[in-house]
C-alpha cells in the first residue's frame, strides 16, 4: 500500500525544450549537435497536411544543415526498420537525429540512434523479454524531437517502445545517452490530427500521469507535475476532440503530455502500460492510446477495491472536477465521463480481434516483456490479477 510522496528524487533531464505556438519557427536559432541529419519520419502523410515537414526542411536550411530523409515509421513502430533506419543513417554519416513526427517517430528515434552508432540487432540492447540486456558500447547519435502529436512524451526522455513481431514483444528501450538535445512541441501543427486519435493520444498522455500517482515511486516534484498535466487533460482534451484548431486546447493537452515525459523520468508509470504493450503486440492494428482507455476503469478500481492508494485517487478526483471529494470512486465516475465526453467510452477489445480466451496469455507476455513496471505498482499484482482485470474489460 502506498501513502504519501517521497520527498527525494533525482532530476536530470539536458533537454531544451521550445513550447508554445510558433517555436518550430525558432528551431534554426538553437545549436545542433552536428552538421548532417537524418530526418526521420513516418510513413504516412500527416507532416505534409501539417506543413510541420516543409517546415522544419526550412529551418534546417536556415541553421545551415545538410540532411537526408527517410520515411521508414510505422505505428507500433518494428525492430526490423529501426534497424535499417540506423544502417541509412550509418551509410549516410549522420551526425544526429530529427525524429519529426508523433509517439512512434520519437520512440524509434531511441532505437536508431542506439544502431546508427553500434550495429548489431536491437534486440541486443533490450532488457525484458529474450531481450540480451546489453550496454551500447558506442554513444547513441544525438537527438532533436519534434512532436507533431500528444500523447507519447517521449520527445522530453530517451525511452522509445518498439514491437518484434515474431516473438510478440513489445518492449520499452532506452539509454540514458538518448535523452533528446533540443525538444519542440508547437500546437501549431497538431491541429490536424482527427478527433478519435486526439483522444487516444491524449488518454495516453493522461495515463502515464495517472499511473505515476499510483507508482511507488511517486515523488513531491512528480505529484505536483502529474495532477497539473491531469487537470489540463480534463479541462481541454473534450474541446480538443471537439474542434481540432482550437489552439488553446491543443496547447494545453500538449503540455500535459510533454510533462508527462518529465514525470516518467522521476516516476515509473505502471503495469497498466505493461498490459497495454502486451495486447498490441498481439494486435498490431490496436492504437496504444485505445488499448489503454479498454483497460483504464477496471485497472484502477482493482486497487481501488483493494484501498492501495486510496489518498491519491482522491488527489486526482480533486483536479478532475470533485474539488471536495474524500472517496476514491469519484476519479473512476470522472474517467468514465471524460471518455464518454471524448466518445472513447465504448471502444470494444472484440472489435480489435481479441478473444477472452486470451487473456492469460496477455498477461504472462505483460510480465515476461514489460515486468520492470510491476515493482511500481500500489500493491502486489500476480498474473491471474491481470488476467481477471483483462477479462472484467472484455467486451
Amino acid at each position: 500500500m502506498v501513502g504519501e510522496a517521497l520527498n527525494s528524487f533525482v532530476f536530470d533531464n539536458p533537454t531544451k525544450l521550445l513550447f508554445g505556438a510558433g517555436k518550430l519557427g525558432e528551431l534554426h536559432q538553437e545549436k545542433f549537435p552536428g552538421r548532417k541529419a537524418l530526418l526521420l519520419t513516418s510513413k504516412g502523410q500527416s507532416i505534409y497536411k501539417n506543413g510541420s515537414f516543409d517546415k522544419t526542411v526550412e529551418e534546417l536550411k536556415l541553421a545551415g544543415i545538410e540532411y537526408v530523409h527517410l520515411a521508414i515509421v510505422q505505428e507500433n513502430p518494428r525492430k526490423e526498420d529501426c534497424e535499417e533506419a540506423g544502417r541509412f543513417a550509418r551509410e549516410n554519416k549522420c551526425d544526429f537525429i530529427v525524429a519529426l513526427g508523433g509517439g512512434a517517430v520519437l520512440d524509434s528515434s531511441v532505437a536508431v540512434a542506439i544502431m546508427a552508432a553500434n550495429g548489431g540487432d536491437l534486440w541486443d540492447y533490450v532488457f525484458g523479454g529474450t531481450g540480451k540486456g546489453k550496454i551500447a558500447e558506442h554513444d547513441p547519435l544525438p537527438i532533436v524531437t519534434i512532436a507533431t502529436s500528444s500523447g507519447t512524451g517521449s520527445e522530453m526522455n530517451e525511452w522509445g517502445v518498439i514491437s518484434k513481431e515474431d516473438t510478440h514483444e513489445k518492449i520499452g528501450l532506452g539509454d540514458v545517452r538518448c535523452k533528446p538535445r533540443i525538444a519542440v512541441v508547437d500546437p501549431v501543427y497538431m491541429t490536424t490530427v482527427p478527433p478519435k486519435y486526439t483522444a487516444f493520444q491524449g488518454f495516453d498522455a493522461l495515463f502515464h500521469n495517472t499511473e505515476v500517482m499510483m507508482s511507488t515511486s511517486l515523488n513531491i516534484m512528480s505529484e505536483a507535475i502529474a495532477l497539473s498535466a491531469i487537470e489540463n487533460i480534463w479541462k481541454y482534451l473534450p474541446k480538443a476532440v471537439r474542434d481540432g484548431k482550437d489552439l488553446e486546447a491543443r496547447e494545453h493537452v500538449a503540455y500535459a503530455s510533454t510533462m508527462a515525459g518529465i514525470t516518467m523520468q522521476l516516476t515509473s508509470t505502471t503495469t497498466q502500460h505493461s498490459m497495454e504493450h502486451a495486447m498490441s503486440a498481439y494486435h498490431r492494428n490496436l492504437q496504444h492510446g485505445a488499448g489503454l482507455i479498454m483497460i483504464s476503469r477496471e485497472f484502477a478500481q482493482f486497487f481501488i477495491d483493494k484501498h492501495a492508494a486510496d489518498g491519491r485517487f482522491i488527489k486526482m478526483a480533486r483536479v478532475m472536477g470533485y474539488p471536495e471529494s474524500n472517496d476514491p470512486q469519484d476519479f473512476i465516475r470522472e474517467l468514465v465521463k471524460l471518455q464518454e465526453d471524448c466518445g472513447v467510452a465504448d471502444l470494444k477489445m472484440s472489435d480489435y480481434g481479441f478473444s477472452k480466451d486470451e487473456c492469460m496469455t496477455l498477461a504472462i507476455c505483460a510480465r515476461e516483456t514489460m515486468g520492470g513496471l510491476y515493482p511500481a505498482n500500489p500493491c502486489e499484482v500476480t498474473d491471474e490479477d491481470v488476467a481477471g482485470i483483462f477479462e472484467r474489460s472484455f467486451r
